[in-house]
């Protein structure tokens, strides 16, 4: 493969028979964006673009979706646009090379004729100036056109399919020799092409002659001519220079040293979503169920990470897996049909081609290298390869030098890539292999402390059966004390494959792999190893119920699915006979689902697990016993929690117990924030996180980074939310606690903006995860979102649709203190269906119901319900109502709720205090404070429904050519890729109006609608 963009080998055939190449059957043509000439490859035409594997291939002759090389493209187009100019593209083989220069010559604007390319061939003997030769013999259209000087004459020879354009030569006059002259000769004849790219591809094999040529050029090169060469400077002969002898640009002459190295692991996840996302032009893989239209992020983030060891970020390594995927069969799990793959064939091939140019001692110490799988010394290696200390000296300066090995850290070696270790490792003969694992096992039992995770894997690749399971246990053991539970786990879950395992032995690995499942972030593959241990019927019964125990609390918690609690209910019937503590621990965790009407069987669990422990004394369950009685004294608005919180074990050498610590300080930080003690919840939250890192528990981490970024939500710092939940979400793609928070904060942020058709898909999906969650709390604000954006599009009787089940759920938990942003909503609703009596039914139940809890938020919502149900019967109930709200908002520091308390309380005021009316739509300041254009657009449209006047401004001014507040409302939903008719609603405008904005917008921008986005980030920076 050649560059990024999968461009094959191919043959390449002139503009005009385009047509004929590109029609249905094995070849389509496609444009090379630099030649002039279209590739004849295996490929299909799909859609807008040509499809070459699973990549598309855009018209501009880009890779599939061309990712990163920002600032490289942006040096390599501006040199070319700044003639002369000499650019010295390095990079190792399938770095990218060939389609970076390609993309900066589309997007240069170079004509296809004025690119005039020559290739460098590996061959023993190349033909002198051949790369130089070919590529004027591709310049007839640009020659024809040239007033060629006598001394191009000199080529005529050389170039025979010239002749007719070049000028005879005068050899009467003509001094020097046969070399100098043909140097002139080349020279003048580009001298009189004007604006030309000379790209010589390959420079590393190219003749002396032609570096020379290619130095004479560089150091002196005429006004028009950008001379680009690439080259890997891995393989230059004896490390010298690309052209021969050291060069700097001299004055006057742009470009430079270009390195172009292998992709970033983001740039990979931004490919592959790119090939994921591109519907049946370029997916690789189906949809993931239930996920809607495209894959998941699991989906992309996994195969991504998998492209990524595979290829080292190589891009041509990276299209040739996916062309891979592309084969019928990969689609529905892209990461099992690449995991047992071998490396990617063109990977292969250098690797082997490179292995093959090395001597006998290089050739044995890139053995021992590849066996030992990690960087290692000299020494260590001279003891595997049973080499002397200056056999390996001498062949680890051949590796280096060949860029078979490289240097990670001082004094350590290995090989630059796994997949080239790979290769490396299958190509050594068996016997051989197995001498050197045995010699490994030797060299490291010397070792102190004895590295056991190494040693195991040297024992199960000599096929020792017997000796493998005992050093898997115990090197699983010696991770887990170093705080390695990555290399644990992976132990833990090839032990447990092994078929012939002892009961015992069996056991102990199930109960230490569910151990550390019990503490890691949710995902799906560990779920699914915990599901095939406990369907092993050679597991002993109360085994099977620690690890199901596991599996349900992953299930049910970090996954979000109540069907989790039938596991532990089970878990509990499964341990109650031999292990009553444990099946106390299964009964508490049962006591924390407050759906389907189980809240009310909680105490009555609590008090089971409380009896069990009596018998079977157990502090760590115990822990996990005072941690839940917090939970439900939280959720109870309780205020005689507090004190108890403080007393909380943070320094107990128990990790349970400090789990159990971390898990209640995440509880009550997380309802304290759902009942509106928010300073108090970021503190709670801010040591849950640290305690959590500290502890190594990553799923409580994950979750106490979740909900700060669900304060921050709250607390109006809405800047730059969006990108770090979507972080989050590529950091923990299976948490749904991550997936349903996003949801829930996009569809907020779109319903502030207008984008009511986004915020409805957001809150529908966060509304599904609340159908399974066991809390309701999800379901009562996925319902209060939902409700919200149906009143507004399509009116009370669908909202009622939304809120009613909502309304029932609340009821049925009792969580009368998690309430605050149902209620108001729920008594909007019930108004607008006229039902006043269930209105009023609903504020006096859930002010009787909050009489004692100290829940500030579910306070402010009965404030701001109270002011809905009393206006038009009561308006200075309505007012007073309204302003506790607002006031009650602004002391939790929830400035977007105080805003829209403060707009109730601005209408409510309207007919009697017209001025003080005014003065309380000052919420629209709020509003476009935090970009809720939508919102403050329609405090502008109440202003003038109501007669209350502009808000006061220092007075209207011209903004010549930078954009209005209203241009910039416009525009960032423009750049959102709202439609106009959208926009029209958002801001309460005509289609007329949003019309004359968007077009004042792009002509202050000059750009086009879809890069507006793009200009105003670049007018902000």
């Amino acid at each position: 493969m050649k560059g990024f963009d999968g461009t094959a080998a191919g043959l390449r055939v002139p503009l005009g028979e385009r047509a004929a190449a590109g029609g249905r059957g094995a070849r389509v043509a496609r444009h090379d964006g630099v030649h002039g000439t279209y590739v004849l490859s295996p490929v299909c035409a799909v859609g807008s673009g040509v499809r070459m594997g699973c990549a598309v291939i855009g018209r501009d002759g880009g890779a599939p979706g061309f990712v990163g090389r920002r600032r490289e493209l942006a040096q390599l187009v501006g040199a070319v646009r700044a003639a002369p100019a000499v650019v010295l593209v390095e990079g190792e083989a399938g770095a990218g090379k060939s389609a970076l220069v390609g993309k900066a010559l589309v997007e240069s604007g170079t004509p296809g004729e004025r690119v005039l390319t020559g290739r460098c061939h590996p061959v023993a003997a190349p033909t002198p100036y051949g790369p130089l030769l070919d590529a004027l013999r591709r310049g007839r259209p640009v020659l024809a056109a040239a007033q060629l000087p006598p001394s191009a004459g000199a080529l005529r020879a050389w170039l025979p399919d010239l002749a007719d354009l070049l000028p005879e030569e005068d050899t009467a006059g003509a001094g020097g020799d046969e070399r100098y002259r043909l140097t002139q000769g080349l020279l003048a004849l580009l001298g009189a092409l004007g604006e030309v790219v000379l790209l010589v591809e390959d420079a590393q094999w190219a003749d002396r002659g032609t570096r020379e040529l290619l130095l004479l050029l560089a150091r002196d090169p005429h006004p028009g001519l950008s001379l680009v060469v690439t080259y890997r400077a891995e393989e230059l002969p004896d490390g010298a220079p690309v052209l021969g002898a050291a060069y700097r640009c001299p004055p006057g002459v742009s470009g430079g040293p270009l390195r172009v190295g292998p992709l970033e692991r983001a740039e990979v996840l931004e490919l592959v979503r790119t090939a994921l996302g591109s519907g049946s032009a370029g997916s690789v893989a189906g949809p993931v169920p239930g996920s809607g239209a495209g894959p998941g992020p699991g989906t992309a983030s996994a195969l991504a990470a998998l492209l990524y060891d595979r290829s080292g970020g190589l891009p041509a390594a990276i299209v040739e897996d996916l062309a891979l995927l592309q084969e019928d069969g990969h689609r529905a799990d892209p990461v099992a049909a690449l995991s047992g793959a071998e490396p990617p064939r063109g990977l292969r091939e250098a690797v082997t081609e490179r292995l093959a140019g090395l001597g006998g001692q290089a050739r044995t110490v890139t053995e021992a290298v590849a066996v030992l799988d990690e960087p290692v010394s000299e020494e260590l290696i001279a003891e595997v390869a049973a080499l002397s200390a200056e056999q390996v000296s001498a062949g680890l300066v051949e590796a280096l030098r060949a860029a078979v090995l490289d240097e990670p850290a001082p004094a350590r070696y290995a090989f630059r890539r796994e997949t080239a270790r790979q290769v490396a490792y299958r190509r050594i003969p068996g016997p051989t292999r197995s001498a050197l694992h045995r010699r490994a096992v030797e060299a490291l039992r010397a070792r102190e402390p004895q590295p056991l995770a190494r040693i195991a894997a040297h024992t199960r690749a000599l096929g020792d059966r017997n000796a493998w399971p005992q050093a898997a246990e115990a090197a699983a053991e010696q991770a887990v004390e170093q705080g390695d539970t990555a290399a644990a786990g992976s132990l833990l879950r090839e032990l447990l494959a092994e078929a012939d395992l002892t009961p015992e032995r069996r056991g102990r690995a199930a109960r230490a792999l569910s151990g550390l499942a019990a503490n890691a972030a949710y995902d799906a593959a560990s779920t699914e190893v915990l599901a095939d241990i406990i369907a092993d019927p050679r597991l002993p019964v109360a085994d099977r119920g620690e690890v199901r125990l596991t599996l349900g609390l992953r299930v049910a918690v970090q996954g979000g699915d109540r069907d989790g609690f039938a596991l532990i209910e089970q878990a509990a019937d499964e341990l109650i006979a031999e292990r009553p503590a444990r099946a106390a621990r299964a009964l508490v965790a049962l006591a924390m689902n407050e759906r389907d009407g189980e809240g009310a069987a909680a105490w009555e669990r609590m008090a089971k697990a409380a009896a069990a422990l009596e018998g079977e004394p157990d502090e760590e369950v115990a822990a996990a016993y005072r941690a839940t009685r917090l939970t439900f004294q939280a959720r109870e608005g309780d205020p005689e929690l507090w004190p108890e919180l403080d007393r909380l074990p943070r320094d107990a050498s128990s990790p349970e117990l400090v789990r159990q610590t971390t898990r209640a300080l995440f509880n009550v930080g997380d309802i304290a924030m759902e009942t509106g003690h928010d300073r108090r919840a970021g503190r709670l939250l801010t040591e849950s996180r640290a305690l959590a890192r500290q502890a190594a528990i990553s799923y409580l981490e994950c979750y106490s980074r979740i909900a700060l970024l669900r304060l921050d939500g709250l607390a109006g710092r809405w800047q730059g939310l969006e990108e770090r939940f979507e972080a989050l979400g590529t950091e923990y793609p299976d948490v749904a606690m991550a997936r349903v928070e996003r949801a829930m904060l996009f569809g907020r942020l779109a319903a502030s903006r207008g984008r009511l058709a986004v915020a409805r898909a957001e809150f529908e999906s966060a509304a599904r995860y609340g159908e399974r969650e066991s809390q309701v709390t999800a379901a009562i604000r996925a319902a209060a979102g939902l409700g919200a954006v149906e009143l507004l599009e399509r009116g009370a009787e669908a909202a009622a649709v939304v809120l009613g089940p909502a309304v029932a759920i609340l009821r049925q938990a009792g969580a009368w203190a998690r309430g605050g942003e149902l209620l108001p909503i729920a008594v909007e609703v019930a108004r607008g269906v006229g039902d006043e009596g269930a209105a009023r039914h609903l504020t006096e139940e859930a002010a009787e119901a909050l009489g004692g809890a100290d829940a500030p938020a579910a306070h402010a919502g009965l404030h701001q319900a109270r002011g809905v149900l009393l206006e038009g019967t009561d308006p200075g109930g309505a007012i007073e109502s309204f302003h506790r709200a607002r006031d009650a908002w602004r002391e939790i520091g929830r400035p977007y709720e105080a805003a829209k308390a403060e707009e109730r309380l601005a209408r409510a005021l309207a007919e009697r205090d017209p001025q003080t009316a005014a003065e309380r739509l000052a919420a629209e300041a709020t509003y476009n404070t935090l970009g809720a254009a939508s919102d403050a657009a329609r405090c502008q449209h109440v202003r003038r429904d109501l007669g209350l006047g502009r808000m006061a401004s220092p007075g209207r001014r011209g903004y010549g050519e930078a954009l209005s507040p209203r241009e910039r409302q416009v525009a960032e939903l423009v750049g959102q890729g709202v439609s106009n008719q959208d926009i029209a609603q958002a801001l309460f405008l005509s289609p007329r109006t949003v019309e004359h904005h968007v077009a004042s917008v792009l002509r202050k921008l000059g750009v086009g609608r879809k890069d507006v986005a793009e200009a105003l980030t670049e007018s902000e920076g």
